[in-house]
């Protein structure tokens, strides 16, 4: 199906790098068109869940994202049914850099990262936060329902401040050493912190670098807004842990719930 979004997009593909996404719904590789070297992402759903937030998010980045947002540049794209499942391909400007990590969130291991890819980070995030959107991230339902579930009853839900996030900030979204943030399907409104919370959360293998998160980001993270969205970010982890997924992680999480909720 990926070589007949290429022949519906007029593109090639070229070389031999596949990349997968989470459980195989996604298959991207490099192609060449008339107009140069681009990136084809094909994603694959069930007939009768090929749309929606998901499947529109890239295409409302591209029409409501500021340029301070170092993103990917979508040329085209194409939606169809065959069969039981649903197709969406995307065509993308090629990005050269590669991302901080290849196959994972989670980092394992120190990026080199200099003080403006730092600084690019940052801004980018401040700008994402004041871009308006009635698209959803996270919902106060599920923070109601999984907060107490995994943190405790004792934890107040209510989100104090909403901003607009990617909703997906880690490793793998993340290139260098220039700055390109990646995959902008999930993007929406969300807990004030979500993003820089997220990133912190998947660094918590590599302290030097969780410490270094936290310096960057510090007018973020530091703050009641920033600590609440930690909350949020650790409620899911969580549930991904329960599901059997980010097992490493659950030590480091439980203890930054104690340090969060220490009176």
């Amino acid at each position: 199906m990926h070589a007949t979004a290429a022949t519906a997009l007029n593109a090639t593909p070229i070389g031999t790098r596949e990349a997968w996404g989470w459980r195989g719904r996604t298959l991207g590789r490099a192609i060449v068109t008339a107009s140069g070297e681009g990136w084809l992402r094909l994603v694959s759903a069930p007939a009768d869940k090929a749309g929606g937030k998901l499947w529109e998010g890239p295409q409302e980045a591209e029409r409501l994202m500021p340029p301070a947002v170092p993103r990917p540049r979508l040329r085209e794209r194409r939606t169809w049914t065959e069969g039981e499942h649903g197709y969406l391909a995307e065509l993308y400007d090629k990005v050269t850099a590669p991302t901080v990590t290849t196959h994972e969130p989670v980092l394992r291991a120190a990026p080199r990262l200099d003080d403006a890819w730092w600084d690019g980070l940052g801004t980018a995030l401040d700008t994402i936060a004041a871009v308006p959107s009635d698209r959803v991230a996270v919902r106060q339902e599920y923070l109601d329902r999984a907060m107490p579930q995994y943190l405790g009853t004792s934890i107040d839900t209510k989100v104090p401040t909403w901003t607009t996030a990617h909703g997906d900030l880690h490793w793998a979204n993340l290139t260098s050493p220039t700055l390109t943030i990646l995959d902008w399907e999930g993007w929406g409104t969300a807990p004030a912190g979500y993003d820089a919370a997220l990133l912190y959360s998947y660094s918590l293998l590599v302290p030097d670098t969780a410490a270094e998160v936290r310096r960057r980001l510090g007018h973020i993270l530091d703050t009641p807004a920033g600590r609440f969205a930690e909350l949020v970010v650790i409620t899911e982890l969580m549930q991904t842990v329960a599901r059997g997924d980010n097992i490493e992680l659950e030590g480091a999480l439980r203890t930054r719930v104690e340090c969060l909720t220490r009176k």
